[in-house]
């Protein structure tokens, strides 16, 4: 009985060994990932706001609206950037209620829009938001950093994950007595990691004097990490 038993578990182990292996084994290969990453200055500063008014009818509220998106428009020509660049989206119209009416009438409309100016020139970035804090309606300024012209970091991110890939895969071929040989298959992934970077800026009453300059004027823009991911597969000789 015992013999039998051990004769069975030689032949189980037999013929676990000639299971074939999976459609995407390749023989006399070596798999490996890697990850390499790369920072450059971002080419854009994005500020954001919301444009809004508030009046006793739709019209009258559109209306408004529109003339303070044409007062933006002016404060951006002033501040030296083009009108342009102002891109306006999610527009939305809703009725204010009187809550304290047990009716809750409508007593006003509102309108707002939300703003997006890119800047290429980080020098316009104070004379825009001070341009904007001046006019009544804008609120909420913030502002973050941008990398538009990607496509070359993601290059050297990948060139630094395929090399640190062949290194390790070259290392383990001469640990295992074997030559690495060349690239047979690869898989990339890119992301990208965004700082963000408030910055807002509220508007403040006239003051004869002239103001100080703020704190985060000599401040620079922070560096954009794109990184990648490689896994290559080399064949061994």
């Amino acid at each position: 009985m015992k013999f039998a038993i051990v004769v069975l578990s030689l032949a189980s182990i037999a013929a676990l060994a000639q299971e074939p292996r999976g459609s995407g084994f390749l023989p006399n290969s070596i798999s490996i990932g890697a990850d390499g990453d790369f920072e450059s200055a971002p080419d854009t500063a994005v500020i954001t706001c919301a444009l809004s008014a508030q009046e006793n009818t739709s019209q009258a509220a559109f209306d408004s609206a529109s003339r303070l998106a044409e007062q933006m428009r002016q404060a951006l020509g002033g501040a030296g950037v083009d009108p342009k660049t102002a891109e306006l989206s999610r527009y939305s119209l809703y009725p204010v209620f009187d809550y304290k009416n047990p009716k809750q009438k409508v007593i006003a409309y509102r309108v707002g829009t939300n703003v997006t100016i890119k800047l290429k020139d980080f020098s316009k970035i104070g004379p825009v938001t001070e341009a904007l804090s001046g006019l009544g309606g804008i609120t909420g300024q913030n502002m973050s950093y941008d990398l538009e012209e990607i496509d070359a970091a993601k290059q050297k991110a990948i060139d630094k994950a395929y090399g640190r890939a062949r290194a390790y895969a070259d290392t383990l071929a001469k640990t295992s007595g074997r030559q690495l040989g060349a690239l047979l298959s690869a898989a990339v992934d890119t992301q990208q990691a965004i700082p963000v970077m408030p910055y807002a800026r509220v508007a403040m009453a006239n003051m004869e004097t002239k103001a100080p300059p703020p704190p985060t004027e000599e401040f620079q823009a922070s560096k954009i990490k794109v990184m990648a991911h490689v896994n290559a597969v080399f064949g061994l000789q």
